[in-house]
């Protein structure tokens, strides 16, 4: 195999991604010079795309989050027959002991909390409940206890982690929906328009608020143009994965859209 050239992959991403293209690439390159598995931080679905597209079918690449639908992931870049395991991952689950009586706790509660510790959002997995009141989230083993030792409270409740097994994690339901729209072009304020109902001056005004994030990087333009695998997300609406698109005899765009929708709004 021939090392890579981070440039050659330029024109398949978007600007904004060449410094991910760069690190992955390096970690490709670094994976040919030492002949040794490599064991990525958790990758959002965006970031396994790009890795997966640079290392093409020259290696294998497993990945793992924790449970079967987890979003982030782990990756571990081999030699093609290697046998993995779980473990191999290093990823563990900890979960949120707390006053589930006299207090309640949110998705983004939780993710501020961890977000403001000093540490990268690759550090840790993703955040589950079971509709109960029961919280959980995966995190690199190797920083294991110092999440332990940092979390202590979720904003004025105070709480405790602990690590249990993978096998004690919460029960996970997928519940996306595909939806079929019809926009008259691939611009990104055109897409948004059309899944939110939304005229194109109120979506320009919720893009330049900060409310609208492309591939989780938030836009602030109206005119990018959108393709298959690109991951969208919209403030009180929810997140859009494109999944596939087609032109109608008319010349419009027609989208196939794998939709997580807010619960409430």
């Amino acid at each position: 195999m021939e090392k890579r050239q981070a440039s050659s992959f330029y024109q398949h991403f978007d600007e904004s991604e060449r410094p991910t293209v760069d690190y992955f690439v390096g970690l490709f390159n670094q994976f040919l010079f030492k002949n040794e598995p490599i064991l990525t931080d958790f990758l959002n679905p965006r970031e396994q795309y790009i890795f997966r597209e640079i290392v093409g079918g020259y290696a294998q690449l497993y990945s793992f989050g924790g449970f079967s639908n987890a979003e982030k992931k782990r990756l571990l870049l081999c030699d093609w027959g290697q046998a993995y395991e779980p473990s191999m991952f290093k990823v563990t689950l900890l979960e949120i002991d707390y006053p589930q009586k006299w207090s309640e706790l949110t998705h983004s509660q939780i993710l501020g909390v961890l977000t403001h510790l000093g540490i990268e959002l690759d550090t840790f997995g993703d955040i589950i409940n079971d509709e109960n009141g029961k919280w959980q989230f995966f995190v690199k083993t190797e920083l294991k206890d110092y999440f332990i030792e940092q979390v202590t409270r979720v904003g004025r409740t105070k709480v405790k982690l602990h690590d249990l097994p993978l096998s004690k994690v919460l029960a996970q339901e997928d519940d996306s929906k595909e939806l079929s729209v019809i926009t008259i072009s691939l611009r990104l304020d055109a897409v948004v328009s059309a899944v939110t109902n939304l005229s194109r001056s109120q979506v320009k005004k919720i893009i330049a608020d900060g409310e609208v994030k492309l591939n989780w990087h938030l836009v602030a333009q109206s005119n990018i143009i959108v393709s298959v695998q690109d991951m969208f997300s919209i403030r009180h609406y929810g997140r859009y994965e494109i999944i596939n698109l087609a032109t109608t005899k008319k010349g419009k765009k027609r989208l196939e859209i794998k939709a997580w929708q807010a619960k409430k709004r």
